[in-house]
């Protein structure tokens, strides 16, 4: 069938049969009628061969199908067609353009076909969601059963929650007037202890004055005495030279009446020794003058003058405004640097800011006790050496400031890596290491501990997790809920002086995060870090590195 096919397309009968139609078209007027017949007939014959060779290879492909192949087919179109081009040649009429050809028919019945299987289909649609329809209605009043419950515990977890916060409220405003009672009572001790010092320093400089007064006031009455003695030592000397003149003058009188020769050189003589003792005379006043301005010029020289202090520090204002610097740093640039040093190993943003908050409490709390050991060991070093000093704490404070570079920080590192891998609420996988915060908690010791040198010190403010948000302590952060009143967790501490906000700190606000906060942790890790030490300088005992899982408990940060 395919060699007769091949044939019929290079027989090109058809391609001529088309330019023999345009030509006798064309030449159709100008002929005459036989002209025009045998064209027509030599036309006939063409398409006579050809619906030959049609004929045929309709044949062989009705027999390749077999006996029932093609059975429908040669029904449907063919026969129909051959009908009524059969009964249109014996009645010699035209065959009508009405009668439907077999392609026409084909589709007719394709048609019918599919649309009687697109019925179905839609019968069998139809069934099926009215099915699902009464599943669907059947689900929503099993669950509007099962909702009913839901909405009742939530309606007395909520009455249950307003009043745990009422009554939190009180205990918050109970413990917020024992705090303001407290710092009366310890302001009212610090300015009686101040005003008692500073009277005591007012005695002991009176007293001092008062000594100093007494001893310039009896070097004064010595000094006046020695002087109205030497004056009188003056007097008297000149008495004795007047007396003895007159007296070698009457002896010269007397000398004379018994002698008159030896007049000239009793004279003479006379002369000269008055001239001899007048000048003894000025010499022993000249003497005496000279002890009298020393013995009076002597106590103002044996005063004692006291040194000038000399401290290497800066001033308290300089020094606190460069720690809250630094504080503002570690917040806006050390923290994003460790958050992007856990994110590697931690998906969860949540736990990242959990475990820095906590690192930053923990450095705190490690670094005041630090801070109490090192005073502690100062004063006893300084003891021996200022042993009776009216001002021993300032010398303390002093030497503190100016040796703060021996405070051991990486032993403060340490103690918080101790105590993080103990804390409950940190979860994590186990092959996150927080030696990768060594810098960033060094850091933060180190500052922690300079501001325990200020005079009052600056501490971070106590934070737990499902606390009443504070809007004077913390700034919500932006993935916050800002209509819920508890806190969710923490992000970074404020800062305080006394009970005043120095620095305001960061905190997560989200509903229900009081009730969802206790949740199932399991944990179970067993790393070495770094080397375990026991801690003699800060009180900590050995602490092992392996933890099994523990209950769930509220671990709040220690101060």
């Amino acid at each position: 069938m395919a060699d007769n096919l091949r044939r019929l397309v290079s027989n090109e009968a058809l391609r001529s049969l088309q330019d023999k139609l345009e030509s006798w078209l064309r030449e159709y007027n100008a002929n005459s009628c036989d002209q025009n017949l045998n064209h027509c007939l030599e036309l006939i014959e063409q398409v006579a061969k050809v619906q030959g060779q049609l004929f045929g290879i309709l044949t062989v492909a009705a027999q390749e199908g077999g006996h029932y192949d093609g059975v429908e087919t040669i029904k449907s179109r063919l026969l129909p067609w051959l009908e009524a081009s059969f009964t249109a040649a014996s009645l010699g009429k035209p065959v009508d353009s009405k009668v439907p050809s077999l392609q026409d028919t084909f589709d007719k019945d394709r048609h019918k076909e599919s649309g009687t299987r697109d019925i179905q289909q839609l019968d069998a649609d139809l069934s099926a969601t009215r099915n699902q329809l009464n599943q669907v209605q059947d689900d929503m009043a099993e669950t509007e059963k099962t909702l009913e419950e839901p909405k009742n515990r939530s309606a007395i977890s909520l009455l249950a929650a307003e009043e745990e916060i009422n009554q939190l409220k009180k205990q918050l405003k109970s413990l917020q007037a024992q705090e303001e009672s407290r710092h009366r009572n310890s302001d009212r001790r610090r300015s009686e202890k101040r005003g008692s010092e500073r009277r005591r320093v007012e005695l002991r400089g009176s007293e001092q004055r008062v000594s100093d007064l007494d001893r310039r006031c009896t070097n004064q009455r010595n000094a006046e005495a020695v002087c109205d003695y030497e004056k009188q030592l003056r007097t008297l000397k000149d008495e004795i030279a007047v007396l003895s003149a007159e007296k070698s003058v009457l002896q010269g009188r007397s000398a004379r009446s018994r002698s008159p020769s030896p007049a000239p050189c009793s004279r003479s003589h006379s002369h000269s020794r008055s001239h001899s003792h007048s000048r003894s005379h000025s010499r022993s006043h000249s003497r005496s003058h000279s002890h009298s301005r020393s013995r009076s010029a002597s106590p103002s020289s044996a005063k004692a003058r006291t040194p000038s202090p000399n401290r290497a520090k800066l001033s308290s204002v300089a020094r606190k405004a460069a720690l809250l610097s630094r504080f503002s740093d570690a917040y806006s640039q050390g923290r994003l640097d460790a958050q992007c040093l856990l994110r590697r190993c931690i998906d969860k943003a949540e736990t990242v800011q959990r475990i820095i908050y906590i690192a930053t409490v923990e450095a705190f709390h490690v670094a005041k006790m630090a801070f109490r050991h090192f005073k502690i060991r100062v004063r006893k070093s300084l003891t021996p050496s200022c042993a009776g000093s009216n001002d021993f704490e300032d010398a303390v404070s002093d030497y503190i400031i100016c040796h703060l570079d021996l405070y051991d920080s990486q032993s403060s590192v340490n103690d918080v890596i101790r105590a993080m891998n103990v804390n409950p609420k940190i979860s994590f996988p186990p092959e996150v290491d927080f030696c990768l915060l060594s810098n960033f908690i060094q850091e933060i010791c180190c500052i922690a501990f300079a501001m325990q040198t200020l005079e009052p010190p600056l501490d971070i403010a106590f934070g737990a997790d499902g606390e009443i948000f504070n809007d004077c302590k913390y700034r919500r952060s932006y993935d916050s809920d800002f209509t819920a009143p508890l806190v969710f967790y923490h992000v970074w501490p404020a800062l305080m002086e006394n009970d005043c906000v120095i620095m305001k700190g960061e905190a997560v606000t989200r509903r229900g995060a009081f009730w969802n906060s206790v949740r199932s942790v399991s944990r179970c890790r067993s790393r070495s870090l770094s080397p375990i030490c026991p801690r003699t300088r800060i009180g900590l005992g050995m602490i092992s590195r392996s933890r099994s899982p523990s209950p769930i408990r509220c671990g709040l940060p220690r101060f």
